[in-house]
């Protein structure tokens, strides 16, 4: 027994000591060389230097650790390159998805310029409506007045100028040809466009009933504008001429029972109040209470227009709007024709020599006229009523531009003060019927906004404050 463990620790002290030295020549780099597997039946390589290697717990040490050595042999280039597959396949994952958000991004901006720039084209279209529009009307007053030095004839301005009205369906129809994808005949159109007359469309019956109230309603107001701008300038015309906006409200609150609102009666209100002193304004005598009495009885009558065709029409579009027109351009044409014949030979409107009217002022102010029409129907279908309002009423500072420029007009406070009145009673007008919950929502969204701002700075201050105590050693709790 004695012997056996004298031998069994000198085993283990032999184990130890060849073990370390083992080890020291691996992490040395030498255990590649050193230790090697044998295949069996086969030459060792430590035969040739002298060594007998014995069965021994170190052989099956060896024979164990044999496939390790060779793992860690292999394992660098497998692990490099397991570690180069992934890296590759993170960096492609990484370059997708660089790529799919750089793709976004773009994609983004994009559709971001594409709304900047259809807006801003939106933008420059509505407001190329409202100045055309202003500058035709202001254009047909001046050009009204101009004429007025030469040739005194205001009915025959007004007939001729409204048969240029035939004009305007061809002009949409044209406009038709050329943007239309499926293109119809002139007949087909108009079949189609005069269903604004009813199912039946457009009967001699209906022409006589339909066109003729309407058609004298239309000259009726060109020919009291007209008349209007022999005794009174073209600013204070055109101001006194917005007052149809209150008139056709007061119309469709009485005949269509349109709903009440208090804005377009105190609207309402200062139309009237600005009639009243612009009549003052010369003490209620000669030339210019006649003169506010033309311009308010044009107001009237395009107010009576629009509430009838709204009640015994309704709305329509613009190839009914101009198919419309265009019959009032006939009816004016066959029917109307005799009252400037009449006013000639019984010298209410004479002129002397043919060669002595001034046709191109007449043409001028005709084709102004034809233009303006075109435009209100036009604008009121491609873009928002309220726009053509607005042109209409941007006439007034225009006409005074031109007045107080080219004819050195000295405008009395008086007027001044009734153009202005008037003004702001026509922007009145323009309010939606839903305007005061419209204004509450807006207050609204703007407290909660402000409300969200503070509650954001607050929080922000608090995490200042935190990372300031935090720095400083000290916690601080900030109150709220």
């Amino acid at each position: 027994q004695r012997v056996r463990r004298s031998l069994i620790l000198q085993i283990c002290q032999w184990l130890r000591l060849y073990s370390q030295t083992d080890a020291n020549s691996f992490f040395s780099g030498a255990s590649r060389s050193s230790v090697i597997q044998c295949k069996p039946g086969g030459n060792c390589p430590s035969r040739h230097r002298g060594m007998t290697r014995q069965l021994s717990p170190l052989s099956v040490a060896e024979d164990s650790a044999a496939p390790i050595l060779e793992l860690q042999n292999r394992s660098p280039s497998g692990i490099c390159r397991h570690s180069r597959v992934e890296r590759q396949s993170r960096s492609g994952e990484e370059g997708t998805q660089t790529h799919t958000e750089s793709s976004s991004q773009e994609a983004e901006g994009q559709t971001r310029c594409q709304s900047c720039t259809s807006t801003f084209l939106k933008l420059i279209w509505r407001f190329l409506i409202i100045l055309s529009v202003s500058s035709s009307w202001v254009g047909t007053t001046q050009f009204v007045k101009i004429t007025y030095e030469t040739f005194d004839c205001p009915f025959f301005m007004t007939w001729f100028s409204t048969n240029w009205n035939i004009m305007v369906f061809p002009i949409y129809y044209s406009g038709h040809l050329a943007t239309a994808q499926e293109k119809q005949s002139p007949i087909k159109k108009i079949r189609e466009c005069s269903r604004i007359f009813g199912e039946d469309g457009l009967t001699l019956k209906l022409f006589l009933k339909r066109t003729a109230p309407f058609s004298i309603l239309w000259t009726l107001t060109n020919y009291l504008y007209l008349l209007a701008l022999k005794k009174l300038t073209a600013t204070d015309v055109s101001a006194l001429f917005c007052c149809n906006k209150a008139f056709v409200f007061l119309l469709s609150w009485i005949v269509l029972k349109d709903r009440f609102m208090g804005a377009r009666i105190v609207a309402a209100i200062m139309a009237i109040t600005g009639i009243v002193m612009m009549a003052y304004a010369d003490g209620f005598q000669g030339d210019s209470i006649i003169g506010v009495a033309y311009a308010v009885g044009s107001a009237s009558t395009s107010a009576l227009y629009k509430v009838l065709f709204k009640m015994f029409l309704g709305s329509a579009n613009f190839g009914e709007a101009a198919h419309f027109v265009s019959t009032l351009g006939f009816f004016n044409l066959i029917f109307i024709s005799v009252t400037p014949i009449i006013l000639y030979f019984t010298k209410v409107e004479y002129w002397s020599p043919f060669s002595a009217v001034p046709w191109g002022y007449l043409c001028g102010v005709a084709g102004l006229w034809l233009a303006f029409n075109i435009l209100v129907n036009v604008g009121v279908v491609l873009t928002y009523p309220i726009l053509i309002s607005i042109g209409t009423v941007l006439s007034v500072p225009g006409n005074a531009a031109v007045d107080l420029l080219k004819h050195k007009m000295i405008f009395s406070v008086v007027r001044l003060g009734a153009t202005i009145i008037i003004c702001i009673g026509f922007l009145l007008m323009l309010l939606p019927e839903e305007w005061d919950e419209i204004t509450l929502r807006f207050i609204n969204s703007l407290k909660e906004k402000k409300s969200e701002d503070h509650a954001d700075d607050v929080t922000d201050s608090s995490v200042h404050t935190r990372s300031r105590s935090r720095a400083n050693g000290t916690v601080s709790i900030p109150l709220a």
